[in-house]
């Protein structure tokens, strides 16, 4: 449900209806799905049919990245004959933004209209039988961020429960992915991701905790899910493996590595993304 304003007394409104508001107004569509484009990834961004690019900085009070890959910026448009928004780019924890700060995106994207979200994302491997520039469709998450799900929802605009009663992942919208996957000869796994407010990188020791836990690791991702998910937003959240964590014979990795295999990646990750979206195009829920 999206909010249609008068333009007296804009600045009282919430920040999100406001910046809804002011994309609206360049970008008159109901988006049917947001897209959140991570390290390395927002290539996929440029096979939009586009209509209208948007800095983030055309929107006063809106959170900027600063992280390496991470341009800020909407672009709308359609992509496999669907209406979408698509983030290129988002903020983390550890560019010292807070946790309502990094959900506000999302409240944006579902007040314009959106019900679907899909949320890219680098990340490391735990699991062994990962390999570098595989992708995994999370299916849960192991949530180290500092953070309550009810905490990244105290401005929303409309109620919206409150409380998950279950995963923020749509199993539906895995099986389809991985369905795709398939088909496409790509390796999707189905996995954990361990969500960790960074912005260092893992020790040895604590590599052999999250190997215990989850699949991988990453410092994005979880406050988008699950302010989506409280939003009533169906969510598709996929992993891009850019190195497999060995603790005992530890690698080095900056941050120009990890977007150097994620962008090697992406032509997969958009298969899988374009197949997703051409079923919803189809007909599917």
């Amino acid at each position: 449900m999206t909010t249609t304003l008068s333009r007296e007394n804009v600045s009282s409104l919430p920040l999100e209806i406001q910046h809804a508001d002011t994309i609206r107004r360049q970008w008159p569509v109901r988006p049917r799905v947001a897209i959140v484009l991570g390290t390395g990834l927002g290539d996929l961004a440029t096979h939009l049919d586009t209509d209208v690019v948007l800095p983030y900085d055309r929107l006063a009070g809106f959170p900027l990245p600063t992280a390496v890959g991470h341009k800020g910026q909407f672009v709308c448009g359609h992509l496999a004959g669907v209406p979408v928004i698509a983030m290129r780019g988002r903020c983390h924890l550890y560019e010292g933004y807070s946790h309502d700060q990094i959900s506000h995106p999302m409240r944006v994207m579902h007040e314009l209209g959106a019900t679907t979200l899909i949320v890219s994302n680098a990340s490391g491997g735990l699991n062994p039988q990962y390999a570098s520039g595989d992708l995994m469709a999370m299916d849960g998450h192991i949530n180290l961020m500092g953070m309550r799900g009810n905490a990244l929802l105290p401005a929303v605009s409309q109620p919206v429960g409150g409380r998950l009663k279950k995963s923020p992942y749509a199993a539906a919208l895995i099986e389809r992915a991985q369905a795709i996957a398939r088909r496409e000869n790509i390796v999707c796994h189905r996995g954990v991701y361990v969500a960790v407010s960074g912005p260092n990188y893992e020790t040895r020791a604590e590599y052999r905790f999250f190997r215990r836990i989850g699949d991988a690791v990453g410092m994005s991702t979880v406050p988008e899910a699950l302010t989506a998910a409280a939003c009533g937003m169906s969510v598709l959240a996929l992993s891009t493996i850019t190195n497999v964590a060995k603790p005992d014979a530890p690698q080095f990795v900056d941050a120009d590595d990890v977007v150097d295999i994620a962008e090697h990646a992406e032509p997969r990750l958009r298969k899988i993304v374009m197949g997703v979206l051409e079923e919803l195009a189809a007909g599917g829920s």
